[in-house]
């Protein structure tokens, strides 16, 4: 695939899985009638439905990161050009933005918005590690051992992660950007954006070496 095509690829996908977070949260809350928990459900299951999708339909085409830390796993891993990994990073902030904007305009929510939700301390930074850990292990497990199976994969370990991780389960720079944007059910304070981030990429850097070293071991026994 084309550079240009691929670029496309991950802009859309990233806006239909901001589109998707940001709207479901939205829905969620509106529909929840003040249960914190049913909210958190109606969020979680579009989430989780809309990666396999996207993985599906984009994975042929771009690799299908949709997210600055598995797009800086490829680069350590060697499998993706630097000055193309930072046109993706770009794309992905771009297209997380825009589909953020995309759902206040369907659901008649102010624009701008910045969320005043906080996010933050060792819980909510321990949650991000072990959410984009795990995230990145997934991924590079699932391509080892079976490659068809990583949109499954993804969407249901996103899912299981809202649930079982402090921070729900941002593990995705772009993501956490974008949701700084949106004073809804699923928005971070823009203040705590930073820190999340910084967590992801440190979880994705030691994620590529563990699993790398890993799985290595598996094959050579």
């Amino acid at each position: 695939m084309t550079l240009e095509r691929r670029l496309i690829a991950e802009w859309l996908g990233t806006f239909s899985l901001l589109a998707t977070v940001i709207g479901s949260g939205i829905m969620a809350e509106r529909l929840a009638d003040g249960n914190v928990a049913i909210a958190l459900l109606g969020n979680t299951i579009p989430t989780g439905a809309i990666l396999v999708v996207l993985i599906t339909i984009f994975g042929p085409i771009s690799g299908a990161h949709f997210n600055p830390a598995v797009t800086l796993s490829f680069v350590l891993r060697g499998e993706i050009a630097k000055r193309d990994a930072l046109l993706y990073v770009v794309t992905q902030i771009f297209g997380g933005i825009v589909g953020v904007l995309a759902a206040h305009l369907m659901f008649e929510h102010p624009l701008l918005d910045p969320s005043t939700t906080s996010r933050s301390g060792l819980g909510q930074w321990t949650g991000e590690f072990v959410a984009t850990f795990g995230l990145i292990g997934t991924i590079l497990a699932c391509i080892k051992a079976r490659p068809s199976a990583v949109p499954m994969a993804v969407g249901l370990y996103i899912t299981a992660a809202y649930w079982f991780t402090s921070s729900t389960s941002f593990a995705n720079p772009a993501v956490t950007i974008a949701r700084g944007l949106s004073n809804t059910f699923a928005g971070i304070a823009p203040v705590d954006v930073a820190a999340f981030i910084g967590v992801q990429m440190v979880a994705a850097v030691l994620a590529t070496w563990f699993f790398g070293w890993l799985l290595k071991e598996s094959q050579d026994g």
